[in-house]
């Protein structure tokens, strides 16, 4: 094998497929790259959970394949000067790499011991703007659970239902709920579950773009392909949690709230609490005043926000972290606080009652020394 590519383009396709591969394994192969060239570069990292590959243009003069340490690839390549990376694979796996005056020497291993990929042989597929994904992902996937009692909640359920897509995570203490149109279609109702793990992934490969993302289903895995790279992933299988009668239908009270002053607030008192010293954030939701409050060994915090309706005094006790993560990840700058007890779930939606989120956090119960 002999080709020659520029420093860049693959230092970022290495970036990229190094994520999927196994960190340690009893298959030395599982923690290399597998690196195939024929009239294109392709590098493929795969740890038979997740599998990531990346395609690059290169000047190929002789094709063939072997596979590298990840690891070892990665610190060499990314050392290397802005210049023409060079790639040399002899017959016994010896690998040469020249990029100006640096030269490495190092062993490979036969691309016969590394595992295929999965097929995806199921061709139902649904497409999202690059953007939209991105964003669906990192606003849901922060509840994903990482119980592994539960493996069903360590991944995000996907809804297509005709044009709408929606996304939804739950960990037992909270859930985040995303909708948004999809830019096409192959699938009239479909649903199925991807690990929060793979998704992680596909957020950071996916950029701001409008370019479309396609996402492919398969009987058992499930196929995002994002320009030049493709991530596939086993589904998960199991009965996810009934999400729609888990959501309170009604409320006795709706605050509205400016998402950015609300964070604010909270991450002040929270400046108390920490994983030695926990505490819940105590809300008090007054006639157009939320006072939010938290006391700890460390001492006591008291802050105040406007707000726009009246809770008629309802305390409510969040842990501090899980209502950070909702109210950051809510793509809206004015927050619709939907309650009723101080024992059931807070609903946060649209203030301007749009339905593209939904997110809901449960209360943990306030003692009297608490705020």
């Amino acid at each position: 094998m002999r080709f020659s590519c520029e420093k860049n383009e693959l230092v970022n396709a290495v970036n990229i497929t190094s994520r999927a591969a196994a960190a340690r394994s009893s298959v030395p192969s599982l923690e290399g790259l597998l690196i195939e060239a024929d009239a294109d570069v392709v590098i493929t990292g795969y740890d038979l959970r997740t599998g990531i590959r990346s395609t690059i243009k290169a000047d190929v003069s002789e094709g063939g394949s072997v596979v590298i340490n990840a690891k070892l690839f990665g610190d060499i390549i990314r050392k290397l000067p802005e210049d023409v990376v060079y790639m040399t694979v002899n017959e016994k796996y010896m690998i040469h790499i020249k990029c100006a005056m640096s030269e490495f020497d190092i062993m490979g291993i036969s691309a016969e011991e590394y595992p295929d990929l999965p097929t995806v042989d199921y061709q139902n597929s649904v497409y999202m703007k690059e953007k939209d994904i991105k964003a669906m992902i990192g606003e849901t996937n922060f509840a994903v659970s990482d119980n592994e009692a539960r493996p069903i909640h360590t991944g995000a359920l996907f809804e297509v239902d005709n044009d709408i897509l929606t996304v939804v995570a739950v960990d037992g203490f909270r859930l985040a709920l995303r909708r948004e149109r999809v830019a096409k279609t192959e699938i009239g109702k479909v649903s199925f579950v991807v690990p929060g793990t793979a998704l992680s992934e596909v957020e950071r490969i996916a950029g701001d773009s409008e370019e479309l993302v396609k996402v492919t289903l398969g009987t058992k895995h499930v196929m995002f392909s994002l320009g030049s790279n493709m991530l596939i992933s086993r589904r998960l299988e199991g009965e996810f949690l009934n999400y729609r009668n888990s959501i309170p239908k009604l409320s006795k009270y709706s605050i509205d709230v400016d998402r950015r002053t609300l964070i604010s607030s909270v991450e002040r008192v929270s400046l108390i609490i920490n994983d030695k010293f926990k505490s819940p954030v105590r809300c008090v939701f007054g006639d157009k005043v939320l006072k939010v409050s938290t006391a700890t060994t460390l001492g006591k915090a008291v802050d105040e926000c406007g707000v726009d309706g009246d809770g008629e005094d309802l305390e409510i006790g969040f842990n501090n972290r899980y209502l950070l993560e909702a109210l950051r990840a809510a793509p809206a700058d004015t927050l619709r606080l939907q309650l009723s007890t101080s024992v059931s779930p807070c609903v946060i939606v649209p203030a301007d009652g749009s339905k593209n989120f939904i997110y809901m956090i449960l209360p943990v119960r306030l003692r009297a020394n608490e705020g």
